[in-house]
């Protein structure tokens, strides 16, 4: 039974960090997280139980993308993925106290791979603090979509070579703000250039 959860966990990690043949990072240490948060053994139990739920679908995810015999639509399968680890999250909250679940997810943070895209925070963040209007945001939202598209389109492409992802990344983010300028007033598109000014290809994009 342990060596059963021990290929479970390490099968998540591996899923978590892998997408249609990309290059593999580091295994995800569970262990090493259950220890730092201190986990009880009926807790431990459950953590488990979890973890191996959403291995289980997120394996049916990539499967799913992987079966419909044609491209995979990376990102279809990257929105079922966030939308997985965020029900994760939720389960887990029931298990793990506020401290712990802080660990979790920075841990989850840190180790998945994201959308390549302003996240939903950060779109929140940029209607407020730039107050745009729901025009402008409109096509803030259609910029950032037409971004992730091109860019995970272009992923056979740049795959496996990060020099040229990321060349790939800088030409249609400077695609993506060209459209959101000509759509802002200068002073909204000033305050959403100051919001945006960290946002860079991660490595796990």
């Amino acid at each position: 039974m342990k060596m059963l959860k021990k290929l479970s966990l390490i099968a998540f990690a591996i899923l978590m960090l892998s997408c249609s043949g990309d290059k593999k990072g580091k295994e995800i240490d569970w262990i090493s997280l259950k220890k730092d948060i201190q986990l009880d053994p009926s807790k431990e139990k459950q953590f488990d139980e979890i973890i191996a739920k959403y291995t289980r679908i997120q394996e049916d995810n990539y499967n799913a993308a992987q079966g419909q015999g044609k491209k995979m639509n990376r990102t279809a399968l990257l929105t079922k993925q966030e939308e997985a680890r965020a029900q994760q999250a939720l389960e887990m909250e029931k298990v793990l106290d506020a401290p712990q679940m802080e660990k979790f997810n920075k841990f989850v943070d840190e180790n998945s791979r994201k959308r390549p895209r302003y996240n939903d925070a950060l779109l929140q963040k940029i209607k407020t603090e730039a107050q745009l209007s729901e025009e402008e945001f409109a096509v803030v939202n259609a910029a950032n979509d037409a971004f992730e598209k091109a860019f995970n389109d272009a992923h056979d492409v740049y795959h496996g070579n990060d020099d040229l992802a990321k060349e790939y990344w800088d030409k249609f983010n400077e695609q993506r703000k060209a459209a959101i300028q000509k759509a802002l007033t200068p002073e909204h598109y000033t305050k959403f250039e100051e919001l945006i000014k960290e946002v860079e290809l991660k490595e796990k994009e």
